[in-house]
This record gives structure tokens, C-alpha cells and sequence, in this order.
């Protein structure tokens, strides 16, 4: 006589089946969602909605309720998109020791001062660690009241406490409800506190900044669904090494997405930098060989970097290719091309490129000037230090335009480089030509004229 067989589970998402019931779907690694197959599926009877929350014809909604209120910090309002909006839930994700803590201190100290009542909740440190910090900081306030927990039950109670205006949590993944499973941090403890904030910062019009923690390969930590929940994802970047910081958003229902702001990290605390122009240049006088200025795009803020390139002669089979801050596949491409090209002999020759202030360029853009700085110190000649290069190099040698040109090189007309080499030479050759034309000539050009110097009688590269 046959067995008789269990009806079976199976994935209400994608359809996996098991024999025994299981918390996470083996196909589409879902939680909660492997139920017993056969099971009644009870439909959903329509409510009644009450009449202050009837659909309404768009024209007649107003705007003023969303509006954007200053956090106190300009360079953390550009990221948002001109600042706070009520209601919004802003996830804000780093590495740990960027700076997160203090970023969002400071934001609550100067919301503070300005008579906003702000609850920062440290889900991670005591409130002796995080007064200490405030006390170096400067950001002790009246309106800044501080609670250390880690229950969401109890911090609902002390946002029922306190009615504040705005909610900081630290962090989203050491916060844990006593509704979910398992321990804090877990997928599912993560979309129960989110969900569950989230919920409240809609319910109050209040304005929520959540802290995320980041894997080893940058990306936020727990359930992509975290992502979709909130309004705005800001990403806060930097080397430790450094003092220079940068927030993006990566995500914005109220703002542009393509701006960052630009804070550098000090004894005090942070510091925002609304013109981080001169950072990412070297302080010597007198011009360098093996050194070019490129402006960058950084969101929407036009900034000039510098790059510099060493060259050493070897006899090893495999010279070396060492870069910081520059794509190393990218310059490999640059120096093929310029052997190629240019006929400039670098397969004998160790390589060396950087930049300076520890930017990272991750663009095309900058392929002129890394070029311009290793045929520089090919030669041993200095550019002029008032010149600045701007192109994206071809296989072929072509130079292609690039995003955002007018800006860029109305930027480094304001910051007083009056030779602009762009994408008007045609080619690498031509703009070699029309660099080391300039350098050779040392003549004076009136400042703030973009110039494009290409002379033939200078010798072919």
C-alpha cells in the first residue's frame, strides 16, 4: 500500500516547492514567503474609506506640506535637494569610521539650534560616548535630546515622549523588535524596524535619518528592500587616510540624484567646503614636469584636479604600471595609445600615476591630462601651470567630447587657467602638439581667454 504524501510546500513568490516547510525560498532567497500548499487563500474585502482620504484630483493637492526645510548644513541640503522634507525617510550608508556619527551630530546640533527638537537615538554607543563626542563637536543643545536604545518598542515610546521634529536612528541593523525573528541586523529584524519607522515618519510628517551599514563590497547591508522603502539613499565616501569626505545620493523622490557635498573631517568634528576647488592641487610655485590640471565633474560641481605621472627607465622584463586615485585598465589603454599613437617609448619604462588630495577619477574626461602628465615627464618639460586639459582619447587617437564641457571650462576660466586644451584639437597628437607649443612659447595670454594652440612647425610626437 502507497504512502500517502503531504500536500507540500511551496514559494508564494516564484512557486519553489518543498516537502517540509522551510523559513527562506531556496530559488528566489525570500523569507516568509514558503507556505503550505492547498491552504486557503482568504480574499480581501474592500474597506471603507473615510473622506479625508478620498483620492483627489492632483491640481488640488497642495505642495507647501512637502516642502524642504534647512538642516543647518548647505552641503548636506544640496545632496538632498535643498534640505529636510517632512515625512521623508533618508537612509545613510558608510563604511565604518567614516564619519557617519558626526555627520548626523552635527546636523542635529544645528537643526537644534535653530529651535527644532531633534531625538537622536545611538543604537551602537552610550550616551556618555556620544556626549563626549558632542562636547568635542560643540553640539550641545537644549532641543537635542539623546536616548541609547536598542528596543524599536521603546523608542516609538520615546518618540511619543519627547514629540520631536526629527528622528535619528543609529543604526537601522542594532535596532530590533520584539515582533521578528531572530537577532538584530537580520533581514528580517531589518524590514521590521525600517518598515515600522518608516510607517511612523509618514503617519507624523516627520522627517526619520536612518544610519546603514555597508558590506565588504560597499553595498548596504540586509534586504534590498530596504532601499525601496525609504525616500532618499545617501552614500558617505571617503579614504580614512584622508580628511576629505564626500556624500552622494543615490536615491532621491524629492531631489536630483547628481549632486554631492563636500565636508572635511577636522579635530572639532566635520566641516562642510563649499569650494573644495584648491584641494586637489599641488602647492609648488614653479611648474612641475610630469603634472596636469583636469577639471572634474563631482555631481554637479565643476573641480580642478591635478595629475601627476613619473616615468623610470628599467630593464625589467615587465615594467611596472603603479596608479592611486585613476582607473589602472584606463591607463593602461592611454599608454598603448601613446606608444602607438605618439611614438612615445614606454614599454622600457616603470610608470607611475596619481592624483593629488586623494580624489578618485573615475571619468573619461580625464584621459587628456593623464596623457599630458606621462608625455610630460617622457620628456622631463613642464606644462604651464596655467593650463588645463579636458578630453576623452580614443583607440584611434581621437579626442571625443565629454559631458558638461561648457561648465568645465567655464570653471577653469573663474579659477584663472587661461590655456584650455579640450576636445577642439582633434586628436592626442595635435593636442601634444598644442601643449607643449604653449611651454615652449611661454607667452603671456590674457587671463581668462580659452585658448587652443596648435602649431605644426613643433615636432611630431
Amino acid at each position: 500500500m502507497a504512502r500517502p504524501t503531504s500536500p507540500g510546500f511551496a514559494c508564494s513568490e516564484c512557486g519553489w516547492s518543498s516537502v517540509k516547510w522551510v523559513g527562506r525560498c531556496a530559488e528566489c532567497q525570500a523569507w516568509g514567503t514558503v507556505i503550505e500548499r492547498g491552504m486557503p487563500i482568504k480574499a480581501v474585502a474592500a474597506a471603507s474609506v473615510p473622506d479625508a482620504r478620498i483620492a483627489r484630483p492632483i491640481t488640488q493637492l497642495g505642495g507647501d506640506s512637502f516642502a524642504h526645510w534647512s538642516s543647518g548644513i548647505d552641503e548636506f541640503d544640496r545632496v538632498l535637494g535643498g534640505g529636510l522634507v517632512p515625512g521623508a525617510a533618508i537612509l545613510l550608508s558608510g563604511e565604518p569610521g567614516v564619519g557617519k556619527s558626526t555627520l548626523l551630530l552635527e546636523v542635529a546640533a544645528r537643526a537644534a539650534r535653530r529651535g527644532i527638537r531633534v531625538l537622536y537615538v545611538s543604537a551602537e554607543e552610550s550616551a556618555g560616548q556620544v556626549r563626549l563626542r558632542a562636547e568635542r563637536t560643540g553640539a550641545l543643545e537644549d532641543e537635542l535630546y539623546l536616548a541609547a536604545e536598542t528596543d524599536l518598542a521603546t523608542i516609538l515610546g520615546q518618540v511619543d515622549a519627547v514629540q520631536p521634529e526629527l528622528l535619528m536612528v543609529d543604526s537601522v541593523q542594532t535596532v530590533s523588535s520584539a515582533l521578528s525573528d531572530g537577532a538584530a541586523g537580520q533581514p528580517a529584524q531589518v524590514r521590521e524596524v525600517a518598515g515600522t519607522l518608516i510607517r511612523v515618519a509618514k503617519e507624523r510628517n516627520l522627517p526619520v535619518v536612518l544610519v546603514g551599514h555597508v558590506t565588504k563590497d560597499g553595498s548596504i547591508a540586509g534586504p534590498r528592500l530596504l532601499e525601496h522603502l525609504v525616500d532618499v539613499v545617501c552614500s558617505f565616501e571617503g579614504d580614512r587616510q584622508t580628511s576629505l569626505r564626500f556624500v552622494r545620493a543615490l536615491k532621491n523622490r524629492f531631489g536630483p540624484t547628481d549632486e554631492v557635498g563636500c565636508f572635511e573631517m577636522t579635530g572639532d568634528g566635520i566641516a562642510e567646503v563649499p569650494d573644495p576647488s584648491g584641494l586637489f592641487l599641488s602647492r609648488g610655485g614653479e611648474p612641475v614636469s610630469g603634472t596636469c590640471v583636469t577639471i572634474a565633474m563631482e555631481g554637479r560641481r565643476a573641480l580642478p584636479v591635478e595629475v601627476q605621472a613619473l616615468i623610470v627607465g628599467t630593464q625589467a622584463p615587465q615594467p611596472r604600471r603603479v596608479v592611486n586615485g585613476v582607473d589602472s585598465s584606463r591607463v593602461a589603454m592611454l599608454l598603448a595609445v601613446l606608444e602607438r599613437r605618439c611614438q612615445l617609448k614606454l614599454s622600457q619604462a616603470d610608470v607611475y600615476v596619481s592624483t593629488v588630495g586623494g580624489i578618485r577619477l573615475t571619468e573619461p574626461a580625464a584621459d587628456l591630462a593623464i596623457a599630458l602628465a606621462i608625455a610630460s615627464a617622457m620628456r622631463d618639460q613642464p606644462l604651464p601651470g596655467a593650463m588645463a586639459a579636458i578630453g576623452e582619447i580614443s583607440l584611434a587617437g581621437e579626442l571625443r567630447p565629454v559631458t558638461g564641457a561648457r561648465q568645465r571650462v567655464a570653471e577653469a576660466k573663474r579659477l584663472g587657467y587661461s590655456t584650455v586644451i579640450d576636445g577642439e584639437a582633434g586628436s592626442v597628437q595635435n593636442a601634444l602638439r598644442a601643449a607643449f607649443t604653449v611651454s615652449a612659447d611661454s607667452k603671456p595670454v590674457a587671463s581668462g581667454a580659452v585658448v587652443t594652440a596648435i602649431r605644426e612647425d613643433v615636432p611630431a610626437f
